[in-house]
């Protein structure tokens, strides 16, 4: 009789692959090759997962779970109170801290992947569930669900690519002046539509 995956071991290995592709990157990964980063066999990941897909969808899934509760947590999430422009400024300095840099770097590669064609597995998912998750804050401060998603859909590009942009050039001083912009734009966004 085969044995049943446990589900707390399976998320711990998960969490071990996405630190070993935030290091190594998920261009071009294979079993064997994550296997022997994580100092394992390729039979813990088959245990887990049926194929190389599977943990990539495995993996996009835990990367979106992370995100949400990082968000969370952000100081003011739940409180109306607090401008939404304070919790995208906070999470900026988050991921591009030195412990989620790594992380931050991942998530992009990720969707510059997927934007080129060269994901083997879809991940609109991982877009549109950031967007959703986003928009339950703008509905939290008052603006009507379908506003709070397609607000939640531009902000979360406009910081995407400002990520990219600042990962890309190094420029931090250009990429915060635009972010306080951002910032700025969604607070009075929110405000307008209360």
């Amino acid at each position: 009789m085969a044995r049943t995956a446990d589900p707390q071991r399976r998320r711990a290995v998960v969490d071990a692959v996405i630190e070993q592709l935030a290091r190594t990157g998920v261009a071009d990964f294979t079993l064997r090759g994550l296997a022997e980063g994580l100092g394992q066999s390729t039979r813990v990941l088959t245990h887990h997962f049926a194929d190389k897909n599977a943990l990539l969808v495995a993996v996009l899934e835990r990367l979106d779970e992370r995100q949400h509760t990082a968000l969370r947590a952000t100081p003011g999430w739940d409180d109306p109170a607090v401008g939404v422009g304070s919790i995208v400024e906070d999470a900026w300095h988050r991921n591009l801290g030195p412990g989620e840099l790594a992380m931050t770097r991942l998530i992009r590669e990720i969707e510059g992947l997927a934007a080129a064609g060269r994901l083997p597995v879809p991940v609109p998912g991982f877009v549109r569930g950031r967007a959703e998750f986003v928009g339950t804050c703008l509905v939290r401060r008052g603006m009507p669900e379908d506003e709070a998603r397609t607000t939640a859909t531009l902000l979360n590009a406009a910081y995407a690519g400002l990520e990219t942009d600042y990962l890309s050039t190094g420029d931090r001083e250009r990429a915060e002046a635009a972010l306080r912009d951002l910032c700025a734009w969604v607070d009075a966004r929110v405000d307008a539509a209360r």
